[in-house]
């Protein structure tokens, strides 16, 4: 269990206040033992009385704020930086401020827009946004503004990496948004209710027609007639319908990276299913973000700790002489490959609702290489957006 993990050692690297340290790693530890974002499920984890709790929960909120630190865990070696959007349901909060309704018009909810750099097929979080219908109105906004307001907090450290985004991302606005910023992107086309138009160098429309177990590219095409793309398109055999990216890369590197893409979306997964992200409430907007980032600190930490609980039980030793394909070796740890569990289970799982033991040696070793990962992470100069 996650009893062993010392969140305070983790938490110093990223508040120079030790007390606040201190705080941070209560209430994460709290977060992993509730596995729920619910400031009531959290406060009856920590210490003491859980009204004490919450009330020191809250004054962390009014004091802190944690989203600054989660830029930190940016990864300057990333190859690509993902955005996934997840609408977060709140049906009865018909007074909170922020929570509107979602997209069939009736469901009361707001949205979440999780950045996030690739680690050993899952993800690392590094910075968040929220809206909703209501803070749209509010403040006279847009989704797309929104969008827009987190990438530009990434604009300094993309470089030549790519945004790799799904179908809720093409639309013509941010792509002309990510052209004139000069931001490589990999984002796949929504072909469900109006499939976007593309035309080639003379202005004839490209015909997005493929066949189950085809892989068809059309270079230097042009989105709605105004941003050029290259466009891939495949379909995989045994699936119901094709798949297309549209990206300033390299078509075929468009798509792999893509598909490096679809992989980690268990880190999504594990965030809701695991750690209760979809329970996420407070009264005010500010302090819901700033609760959703010790989340999302707190899932680094576990994913950490929890992926080297995988690779010790279920990593399988390579024998001297054995050929193993680079995609069968555990990253990092070239001595082991990975063996049938290791493929089933995410590190976080594994973590929090497997059951295991290990020697305190082997926990000690563990937690060592996990917070070593951790000091790499944060010890590097990254700009604060909030």
């Amino acid at each position: 269990m996650n009893k062993f993990i010392n969140n305070q050692e983790f938490m110093q690297q990223l508040f120079d206040d030790e007390n606040v340290a201190d705080r941070a790693a209560e209430i994460g530890d709290a977060i992993l033992a509730a596995r729920s974002i619910r400031l009531t499920d959290v406060a009856v984890e920590m210490n003491g009385e859980s009204a004490a709790g919450y009330k020191r929960i809250q004054r962390f909120l009014k004091a802190v704020d944690p989203r600054a630190a989660l830029w930190r865990l940016f990864q300057e070696d990333a190859e690509f930086v993902i955005g996934d959007p997840t609408e977060i349901e709140r049906p009865q909060a018909w007074k909170t401020e922020y929570v509107g309704t979602l997209k069939d018009g009736k469901t009361k909810g707001f949205w979440v827009l999780v950045l996030a750099t690739p680690y050993r097929g899952r993800a690392i979080p590094c910075g968040l946004v929220t809206y909703s219908s209501k803070t749209i109105a509010q403040k006279l906004d847009s989704r797309n503004l929104n969008h827009f307001r987190a990438f530009e907090a990434l604009k300094d450290m993309l470089g030549e990496r790519p945004l790799v985004l799904d179908r809720e991302f093409s639309y013509l606005e941010l792509m002309l948004n990510l052209v004139e910023e000069r931001v490589n992107f990999a984002i796949r086309l929504n072909l469900r209710a109006n499939p976007p138009k593309f035309f080639d160098q003379d202005g004839q429309r490209v015909a997005l027609t493929i066949s189950p177990g085809e892989t068809v590219i059309h270079n230097h095409v042009w989105y709605l007639g105004k941003v050029c793309v290259n466009l891939i398109g495949t379909w995989k055999k045994g699936l119901s319908e094709p798949l297309w990216v549209m990206t300033s890369l390299e078509a075929q590197e468009g798509l792999r990276i893509y598909f490096a893409r679809m992989k980690i979306e268990e880190t999504f997964r594990d965030l809701k299913s695991l750690l209760g992200m979809t329970k996420l409430m407070n009264k005010q907007q500010v302090y819901m973000e700033k609760m959703l980032a010790i989340l999302l600190l707190t899932f680094t930490i576990g994913l950490l700790v929890g992926e080297g609980i995988r690779d010790y039980l279920y990593g399988e030793r390579i024998a001297e002489d054995e050929q193993v394909p680079d995609k069968e070796r555990i990253p990092g740890t070239p001595s082991l490959k990975k063996g049938r569990k290791w493929k089933r289970y995410s590190g976080l799982f594994v973590l929090l609702k497997q059951k295991w033991s290990i020697s305190a040696n082997q926990q000690s070793a563990i937690l060592g290489a996990a917070l070593a990962v951790f000091l790499a992470l944060v010890q590097h100069p990254v700009p604060t957006h909030v």
